[in-house]
């Protein structure tokens, strides 16, 4: 039995979840809220009963092994309700001398170490802020908003020696001891 996909997901005020069936058993659900407008499909695996204020998720019968699969899709429905409500936000901190960042329109332009400035395209959907040296990604779509925040992340990956590169806020890297030069005995 899934822990996560047993529990009810309430949907708030102000928020509107449709369905309709799609080809293969498939189900495709429309999330709309204050900030935007959702839609997922979802396999035939689960059923998904959607009543005046709340979602049960449930494993269809047919296929009883699929107990990570329940969870999963009632984590990504509450996921989905809560973009539409409050949003998602991921925010990265830049650590070296000489590097900064700056937002041009829909651009981050990065300088952190290279001969020339990396410039990041940001979606649709997505927006970014720049505040010194903390570079901030927030959307409605929490796997897009994370997956934009690791690519960025990935363009100076933190030094493990020095601590330089782009890092989460709060995250912690464990730095690694340099070389020891070797006394002479003797």
């Amino acid at each position: 039995m899934s822990r996560i996909g047993k529990k009810i997901i309430v949907i708030p005020d102000g928020v509107t979840v449709e369905t309709s069936p799609k080809e293969k058993g498939q189900v495709e659900i429309k999330v709309k809220g204050p900030k935007g407008e959702l839609q997922a499909l979802f396999s035939e695996m689960v059923m998904i009963k959607i009543t005046d204020k709340e979602i049960s998720v449930s494993l269809n019968p047919k296929f009883s092994k699929m107990n990570a699969l329940w969870g999963t899709t009632r984590a990504n429905l509450a996921n989905m309700i809560e973009g539409v409500v409050s949003g998602f936000e991921k925010k990265l901190e830049l650590n070296g001398i000489g590097y900064k960042v700056n937002l041009q329109g829909n651009k981050l332009v990065l300088d952190v170490g290279y001969s020339k400035s990396v410039e990041f395209m940001i979606p649709e959907g997505i927006t970014a802020g720049v505040e010194k040296n903390v570079i901030s990604i927030s959307g409605i779509n929490k796997q897009q908003v994370g997956e934009i925040a690791a690519q960025i992340k990935k363009v100076r990956k933190v030094d493990p020696y020095k601590g330089k590169g782009l890092r989460y806020v709060g995250e912690i890297v464990r730095r690694k001891e340099g070389k020891k030069a070797v006394g002479e005995s003797g």
